[in-house]
């Protein structure tokens, strides 16, 4: 027997009256919800509230800092997990009706937990739900919904193409809404630039509860979320991706030298090679703190590679332009692609393909990222210094990722994403730790800004460079809700460069009151 709307919806009040007796502001975002969502689609099973038995599972699901997973971190008075696109705009909708801030959260992975934090009443827009992905490799295309991971993306184009694949994360659980709207950094960037450079449409809701594509937007906006943070100007629902040619096989490597077994050597060398290969080739340099053979420490630099084709061709190449690294045919793993996705998200080789379509289960460690970029090679004198610091913060890595190739081919105002031609490799900074407790985040929070003083020298200037993907609130927050053009400024010249500024313009028009803030966001005029 089907139950009528209105039976539901007297049913729905009665729950959220009881949810929300305290809090006015919630009580109204959450008995308007249905009256704007389609009924054919209900949106009462995609609400959480702190009352809810599963409110805190659902919250914790998709945190990756434990940072922002204590007690004293605020929590959202609601999570709308939705399910459909009227789920969407209605939540957009009400909280603009009803005073209540969003934050949109599709993986989890902001690194400042932006996307699932805030300082004022809130609501959790989570995207993990929507996760469709339609693959039509006729066209060499894909629309992928904004809650899919980039695990799951790959499994889906590998079930349908040997010989195609895409530009993303090597991690396999980000969400694309936001891994694509910050960039969208990875291992084949060099042959075929960043997500965002591989983007031909895209369908999102703007903030007055509107689904807008590439056409209805227009090519300001459609620019600006293609590295801009989707999250200043809407809600992402779904990317048409354009799908890229590999090989049948690929090659990989992972090749770890000690201090001992001459890094430093080495990894100078790398600062010269890497950015000139041919652009089939990545290596990246991933420096971290390691117990040598003795039991001391010492500084391990993993050179991790991918090639878009085979060992034999391979291995000439590199004795030839980067004989230092010593690579041998027994380093080399040759696999399908896809199987390389699995490799370098640090799985041992031969691990089932299913992994890809794991999903995350709450936060593990604590940690804090930062992110640099180097336009000149760093003397051996300067990396011995780096090394230091290193040791005496021990948990923590590096990695040094090469430019070159597609990457200093795209004009920096191409997509908001600056960083192009003139970089010859990009840093992230990465510090960790597993103890609870203020002070121990402090410390590493401390160290962390040592570290990145102490690299000072050797990185871009004016601006000091970031990469918005890896979020580092240190470069510049508006911490009190309000989105200070100034403060702004300071950030979004580390992040966009010169393309600040046409974001500021592209924000004005799309959402001139700024409802879409968070403590990073682009500022309207």
């Amino acid at each position: 027997m089907k139950v009528p709307l209105l039976a539901i919806l007297c049913v729905f009040s009665l729950s959220i009256s009881r949810a929300a007796s305290d809090n006015p502001f919630l009580n109204d975002f959450l008995q308007c919800l249905p009256q704007k969502s389609e009924p054919t689609y209900p949106i009462f099973d995609a609400i959480y509230t702190k009352e809810n038995s599963s409110f805190q599972s659902v919250l914790l699901g998709y945190i990756r800092n434990r940072r922002y997973s204590t007690p004293t971190t605020p929590k959202p008075l609601a999570i709308v997990a939705v399910k459909h696109e009227s789920h969407v705009i209605a939540t957009v909708i009400c909280a603009k009706q009803h005073g209540l801030q969003i934050r949109i959260r599709s993986g989890g992975h902001d690194y400042e937990g932006l996307s699932y934090v805030s300082h004022v009443p809130f609501v959790i827009l989570d995207m993990f739900n929507m996760r469709s992905i339609e693959i039509n490799v006729t066209n060499e295309s894909a629309w992928v919904q904004a809650g899919a991971t980039t695990g799951e993306l790959y499994y889906e184009i590998a079930n349908k193409s040997k010989v195609h694949g895409f530009p993303a994360g090597a991690c396999l659980s980000l969400g694309t809404g936001g891994h694509f709207s910050g960039g969208g950094y990875g291992y084949m960037m060099r042959k075929y630039g960043l997500s965002v450079d591989n983007i031909e449409d895209a369908k999102v809701v703007d903030v007055d509860g509107i689904i807008l594509d590439r056409k209805s937007m227009g090519e300001d906006s459609f620019w600006a979320i293609r590295g801009g943070g989707g999250a200043s100007f809407g809600v992402i629902l779904s990317w048409k991706i354009k799908l890229v040619a590999v090989p049948a096989q690929v090659t990989v490597f992972n090749v770890k030298r000690t201090l001992e077994q001459g890094a430093t050597d080495i990894i100078y060398k790398w600062q010269f090679v890497a950015p000139k290969l041919p652009q089939d080739i990545f290596i990246r340099a991933m420096p971290q703190v390691k117990n040598n053979t003795e039991g001391n420490k010492t500084v391990e630099v993993s050179f991790i590679g991918h090639f878009l084709g085979q060992s034999g061709k391979l291995l000439p190449l590199m004795n030839e332009r980067f004989p230092e690294l010593g690579l041998q045919k027994k380093d080399c793993f040759e696999m399908s692609w896809v199987e390389s996705t699995v490799f370098w998200a640090d799985y041992p080789v031969g691990t089932p393909l299913k992994v890809l379509l794991d999903r995350p289960k709450g936060p593990t460690m604590f940690f804090k990222v930062k992110s640099d970029y180097v336009k000149e090679p760093i003397s051996k004198q300067g990396i011995e210094p780096i090394w230091q610091i290193l040791l005496g913060i021990e948990k923590v890595w590096m990695q040094w990722n090469p430019y070159g190739g597609r990457m200093s081919e795209i004009p920096e105002s191409e997509t908001p994403f600056p960083h192009r031609a003139g970089n010859i490799f990009a840093i992230q900074y990465w510090l960790f730790w597993v103890e609870q407790g203020a002070d121990t985040t402090n410390k590493y929070i401390d160290l962390s800004s040592k570290l990145y003083q102490g690299m000072t020298p050797f990185v871009s200037k004016s601006p000091r460079e970031a990469f918005q993907n890896y979020r580092d609130l240190d470069i510049g927050a508006n911490l009190d809700n309000q989105t200070g053009f100034e403060t702004a400024k300071v950030y979004g010249s580390k992040y966009f460069k010169g393309n600040f500024n046409k974001l500021v313009l592209v924000k004005t028009v799309m959402d001139r009151q700024n409802f879409f803030r968070h403590e990073q966001s682009i500022p309207p005029l």
